[in-house]
């Protein structure tokens, strides 16, 4: 049960004064439904508004705070121009500049001869200085009502931030003082705040400073979020450990059949990562293994080998993808290998209705189906393996935690290993696999070329589409991708839908009707699926995309990927989208079309894209250009959302965190000491409530 004192922190915040049924939807879109989640609601930095320079100094873009007074009102010629009030200050002349403003407000507010503390953005104008709608207007008497340091937060549409100020300052009332969950001689160390201090700093910051991830009271509250975090995943894992698994020690008898099968030879990576996980079947305590393998770097052949294992003892081995086609692709991949040593593969999905369903249910309970290939269709009931001994979880990062834990109870004792394609800082890796012992594939099969990267302003659009028509005439394959499905009218980005139009009138110009397909993430799956395979085996030669073919689907005819807009995707996310292109012997090409100017983060993006395919530095050039926010794309990567952890700054706090939650259980394995009773309570303040179940006791 979740300690009374947190009870407080979890109700709705649409109790709070003045939060009605719109505004609480706002709240719900920008942070969250409850107290807790807008104390979590950090600001991104702070407002010194104490900032008077004379201005003949002045720098424009500034918040400046202003003694004024009031000389003239010059109400606008026309509805398109501004109402200016011109003002004198002990620093200078400047106008007031409003749009829209009710002419009775504006001389209640700004009377001719008055004088009036302002403060806002000043900007240059022609040869003069002016403040569009000022942040703040108040009299002398009242200029304690300017804050000094203002925090700054994210807001949404229909919400103002003294809105949003008030709520939040109403929400940290609310945060109790609770009992010490850090090691005393860290907190010592460290110099932190109590959890209630910090929260209570973190939204009244003293200085700009204050407001970074680097203050004392943020760097509490990220430790907090981490500790939390890796918590939860000892827990995991020691629940994990402690349940007995099973010796899988064979003699490679299947293994040295399909090595002898393969037209290559594995890499030195694949080698170690392989003895790796043939050690830990080996052992007495389960399997609980994470494969990390750039794109194309052969993490299937090292699954099936893996799996060869389970099946050469009697037992039974299933692998899961995210998506039917994948799981289609692996049938494809290991069917024949299978059948040329004797080995029955079977692929189940959701599709499998009716007698031909029967009879695969039946092969899977009664063991003649060996390797089982399937969806999410494995998790259900239905499904029931005579010998279940291995599973293999295929671009792990669509399944969580608890979905290893569900499929893992389809077996006694068996062992997992999971595969990503996404490449994880490793510094990160614990955050997300803590739970897991990890192996990585550092390099490419031999044979495959580095494909080459090229950058292209959208101006050069109609050449590119050009070049495209020439490479498919020669017999290439081409992925176009776009960021969004149909037009935005706030951000004017390329959509898939008119791309499409454009390439498929492009392409009958050339009497090449029929070339062009689309998928995009609003098709339904056997939409989806039927575009893709059009694409691998159809007539169709250009795939116009959004972002639903990043991972896992192998087109080696491919060899030409454009990327529109690349400056608006993620380092993680473009190469990924990158990695789709040079799976087969021939020379690939990947196209990243910008619209100018770049900025510098952009910039450097693009420019890491052209000088490395290595997607373990890719993930942590990555890390250090985001900073905060969603590192690597957490949507697309599977990474947490963290509620208060700004990872680039964070980064040595985990290793803290990682190794005094190893040590906290070590101690104290039910959390029953005083700190361990604090500690369950870090877990239910960052729900991480199905941990508490592992603890002992």
């Amino acid at each position: 049960m979740r300690p009374d004192k947190l009870t407080p922190l979890f109700a709705d915040s649409a109790n709070l004064k003045g939060v009605g049924p719109r505004v609480a939807k706002l709240l719900e879109n920008l942070c969250g439904s409850r107290i807790v989640d807008l104390i979590f609601h950090l600001p991104t930095s702070a407002i010194d508004r104490y900032n008077a320079p004379d201005l003949n100094e002045a720098i424009s873009g500034t918040i400046v705070t202003l003694t004024i007074t009031i000389v003239k009102h010059r109400p606008a010629p026309s509805k398109k121009a501004p109402y200016r009030i011109d003002c004198q200050s002990d620093q200078g002349f400047l106008s007031l500049v409003f749009f829209h403003a009710p002419r009775d407000w504006l001389n209640k507010n700004y009377p001719e001869g008055g004088t009036r503390v302002i403060s806002g953005k000043l900007e240059a104008f022609r040869d003069g200085w002016q403040i569009s709608h000022p942040d703040y207007v108040v009299t002398e008497d009242n200029v304690w009502q300017i804050p000094k340091i203002e925090p700054v937060y994210p807001l949404t549409g229909g919400l103002s931030l003294k809105q949003l100020l008030r709520f939040i300052s109403e929400s940290v009332k609310r945060a109790p003082a609770l009992e010490e969950w850090i090691d005393s001689s860290l907190l010592q160390k460290q110099e932190w705040p109590s959890w209630q201090k910090a929260v209570q700093a973190a939204h009244k910051p003293e200085s700009p400073a204050d407001a970074t991830p680097l203050s004392s009271a943020r760097q509490r509250l990220g430790y907090d979020e981490l500790l939390a975090g890796q918590l939860a995943l000892s827990l995991v894992r020691t629940r994990q450990n402690k349940r007995p698994g099973r010796v899988i020690k064979t003699d490679n008898v299947l293994e040295d059949k399909i090595r002898a099968l393969l037209p290559f030879h594995l890499t030195a990576s694949q080698e170690l990562s392989l003895h790796e996980i043939k050690t830990d079947m080996a052992s007495p305590q389960r399997m609980m293994r994470m494969l990390q393998g750039d794109v194309g770097s052969g993490k299937t052949v090292i699954a099936l080998l893996t799996m060869l294992h389970a099946v050469e003892i009697g037992s039974q081995a299933a692998i899961m993808a995210p998506t039917e086609i994948l799981a289609r692709q692996h049938l494809e991949g290991m069917e024949d290998l299978g059948a040329s040593i004797g080995v029955k593969v079977l692929l189940l999905t959701g599709r499998d209705k009716g007698k031909a369903r029967k009879e695969k249910l039946a092969a899977i309970a009664d063991g003649s189906a060996q390797i089982i290939i399937g969806t999410h269709a494995l998790f259900q009931e239905s499904v029931e393996f005579k010998d279940l001994a291995v599973v293999v979880i295929d671009e792990q990062h669509r399944f969580g935690v608890h979905q290893r834990l569900a499929l893992s109870a389809k077996g006694d004792g068996l062992d997992m290993l999971v595969m990503t394609a996404t490449p994880i800082p490793r510094t990160l890796t614990m955050t997300v696999y803590g739970d897991l012992d990890c192996s990585r594939i550092t390099e490419k099969p031999p044979g495959r070329l580095p494909v080459t990267t090229i950058t292209k302003p959208l101006t050069q659009l109609g050449e590119i589409a050009e070049a495209v028509i020439r490479a498919v005439e020669k017999g290439s394959k081409v992925y176009w991708v776009c960021p969004l499905v149909t037009d935005s009218e706030k951000i004017d980005l390329a959509a898939a839908e008119n791309r499409h139009n454009t390439l498929v009138k492009a392409f009958e110009n050339y009497g090449m009707a029929g070339k062009v397909g689309l998928v995009h993430g609003k098709m339904k799956g056997a939409e989806k699926d039927a575009a893709m395979e059009s694409f691998i085996s159809g007539d169709v030669d250009v795939l116009v995309a959004t972002t639903v073919i990043e991972v896992g689907v192998n087109v080696p005819a491919a060899t030409v990927m454009v990327i529109e807009h690349a400056e608006r995707f993620g380092l993680a996310q473009l190469h990924q989208l990158r990695g789709r292109i040079g799976r087969g012997s021939g020379q690939s090409t990947c196209i990243l079309l910008y619209q100018g100017p770049l900025g510098e983060v952009s910039r450097s993006r693009i420019a890491i894209m052209r000088e490395t395919e290595d997607g373990f530095r890719i993930a942590e050039e990555d890390l250090k250009l985001r900073g905060g926010g969603e590192v690597l794309g957490t949507k697309q990567s599977g990474l947490p959302e963290f509620k208060v952890v700004d990872v680039a700054a964070h980064t040595k706090l985990l290793q803290v965190a990682h190794d005094d939650a190893r040590l906290l259980l070590e101690l104290d394995p039910g959390l029953t000491s005083p700190r361990g009773q604090a500690a369950r309570t870090l877990l239910y303040l960052f729900e991480k409530d199905t941990a508490i179940r592992y603890l002992e006791g």
